[in-house]
C-alpha cells in the first residue's frame, strides 16, 4: 500500500552486486533524490553508469528507519549485474574474507529464503522479462528497448517497457496478491476510461502487461479531479452490484463485512494483540465483540458489496487526458464499498476531502435510491481499520523477513484507530 507525497527527499544506497550467483562486490554508499525505499529507477540509472552493465535491483537487504515510514535514511539492496561489468570490478569494493581467503559477500544473498518473491530472485526477473518480450511480440507490439525498472518491495515489482505504439509496464505481484487483470476486467466492463488497458496477463504468476496512462499522478489534485475519481469509481461499483447486489465474483477474495469480522478474534490472538498494552487490547476484543451490531447498523444503510479497490487512494490515481484512471487493484476484493469511500481522507487536504465525500454521496444516492451513504461512511470507520489490520497482518506473514520492515507495527497501529474511531462512533 502506498504513502502520502513526501517533500522532504533524500537518501544514500549501498549495492550488494551479484553476477550469475557470483559475489562480485559492493558499490557505494552513494546518494540518491528519491526518498522511497522502493523507488529505484535512479539506483539501477548509477550502478549502470558505474558497472557499464544492465543491473536489476532485487531487493531490500537493509534499511535505516528514522520513523518515518520505508523513506530516507541508509538502504542496502541486493542488486544482478545482468552482465559482465564492462567497467572491471574496480568500482567494487569486496567483502570481508571468508576461511579461504577469498571476498565473501555479506549474509547469504542468493539462498533460498521463506516467502521470497519471484521478482526479488534474478531467475524470476528473467522469466518474467523473457514473459513480457513474449507476450508483446504475441501482442503484435514487441518490445524496442530493454525494460526499465521502476519500482521493487515487498508487494511488487515494476517495470516500464517501450514499444512502437507506446510504453507499457510490466507489474509483477505476489500470490496472496488479486489477480489484477480479474479485477481491472470488471470495472472496464462497466467504465473503460476507468482503469488502464490490459495488454496481456499470466495469472498463475500474477504478472501483468498494462498500458501505459500519460498524465500527472493525482496527489494535489483539484478539488473537480478528485470528486471525479471518487464518484466514477462509486458508479462502476454500484453498477457491478446491480440494485440487489451480487453474489461474490470468482478471483475476489471475501472481505465482507461479516467475513472480515470472523477473522478479528485470530488477529488479536497473534502478532497484532501482541504489539498493544493490556488496555489496548482490552478494548480492541471488546469491539470485536460489538462488531454484529455494528455491522448490522452498517447494512441497513443500503449500500450493496461489490468490487473494492483496497487501496483507493490519490497515490494510486492518474490525471489522464480523458479523466482520472484509477491504478493498483492488487488489495481489491469483494466488500462494502465504504471502505473506499473513506481511504482518500488520509491523503487529501479538509477541503478536498470534503469533496470527495459529498462525490461519493451523491454518486450512490443516485445509484441505489433509498440509501443513505452519509451514515454508510460514518458506522464503517471501524471496520475499514480493522479491514486494514488484516491486509498488514497478511502482507507480514507472507512476506521475507528483510522486507518485514515495510509493515512491521502497522495491524496494531490499525488496530488502534479501529478503536479510536469506535469510540467516536459510539460503539464502545
Amino acid at each position: 500500500m502506498s504513502a502520502p507525497a513526501s517533500e522532504a527527499p533524500g537518501r544514500t544506497v549501498s549495492a550488494l552486486v551479484t553476477a550469475g550467483g557470483e559475489w562480485l562486490g559492493t558499490v557505494g554508499p552513494f546518494p540518491v533524490a528519491d526518498p522511497w525505499w522502493a523507488e529505484v529507477g535512479s539506483v539501477v540509472a548509477h550502478l549502470e553508469e558505474v558497472l557499464g552493465t544492465p543491473v536489476v535491483v532485487l531487493r531490500l537487504v537493509d534499511a535505516e528507519d528514522r520513523g518515518r515510514g520505508p523513506r530516507e535514511g541508509h538502504t542496502t539492496y541486493h542488486v544482478e549485474a545482468l552482465g559482465r561489468p564492462a567497467n572491471g570490478l574496480a568500482s567494487l569494493r569486496p567483502g570481508d574474507p571468508d576461511a579461504a581467503g577469498k571476498p565473501s559477500a555479506p549474509g547469504d544473498l542468493t539462498g533460498p529464503v521463506t516467502h521470497r518473491a519471484e521478482w526479488a530472485k534474478a531467475s524470476g526477473v528473467r522469466a518474467a522479462l523473457d514473459w513480457a518480450r513474449t507476450a508483446l511480440r504475441e501482442a503484435g507490439r514487441p518490445a524496442e528497448g530493454p525494460a526499465r525498472q521502476v519500482k521493487t518491495w515487498n508487494l511488487a515489482g515494476l517495470f516500464r517497457i517501450p514499444t512502437s505504439s507506446g510504453p507499457v509496464w510490466l507489474k509483477i505481484t505476489p500470490g496472496f496478491a488479486t489477480d489484477e487483470a480479474r479485477a481491472i476486467g470488471m470495472l472496464a466492463a462497466r467504465d473503460p476510461g476507468l482503469v488502464p488497458a490490459v495488454v496481456a496477463a499470466d495469472t498463475p504468476n500474477r504478472r501483468v502487461l498494462l498500458e501505459h496512462v500519460p498524465g500527472p499522478g493525482c496527489h494535489g489534485a483539484s478539488r473537480e479531479v478528485v470528486a471525479e475519481a471518487v464518484g466514477r469509481l462509486a458508479r462502476a461499483q454500484a453498477a457491478l452490484a446491480g440494485h440487489g447486489g451480487c453474489a461474490r465474483p470468482d478471483g475476489l477474495p471475501d472481505r465482507t463485512p461479516a467475513a472480515l469480522a470472523a477473522l478479528v478474534g485470530g488477529l488479536l490472538d497473534g502478532e497484532a494483540g501482541g504489539d498493544l498494552d493490556a488496555g489496548e487490547l482490552r478494548l480492541a476484543h471488546r469491539l470485536a465483540g460489538r462488531l454484529p451490531s455494528l455491522i448490522a447498523a452498517l447494512e441497513s444503510c443500503g449500500l450493496p458489496c461489490t468490487l473494492v479497490h483496497g487501496d483507493f487512494h490519490p497515490g494510486n490515481w492518474v490525471s489522464g487526458p480523458r479523466g482520472p484512471v484509477v491504478l493498483d487493484l492488487a488489495d481489491s476484493h469483494y466488500g462494502h464499498p465504504a471502505l473506499d469511500g473513506l481511504r482518500p481522507r488520509d491523503f487529501l487536504p479538509a477541503d478536498r476531502w470534503e469533496a470527495a465525500a459529498e462525490a461519493w454521496c451523491a454518486a450512490w444516492a443516485a445509484s441505489v435510491p433509498g440509501c443513505d451513504p452519509a451514515r454508510a461512511l460514518i458506522l464503517a470507520e471501524p471496520l475499514q481499520h480493522l479491514a486494514y489490520a488484516l491486509r498488514y497482518q497478511e502482507f507480514l506473514d507472507n512476506i521475507e523477513p528483510s522486507e518485514r520492515r515495510y509493515h512491521e507495527g502497522d495491524p496494531a497501529q490499525a488496530v488502534r484507530a479501529a478503536v479510536a474511531a469506535a469510540e467516536v462512533v459510539g460503539v464502545l
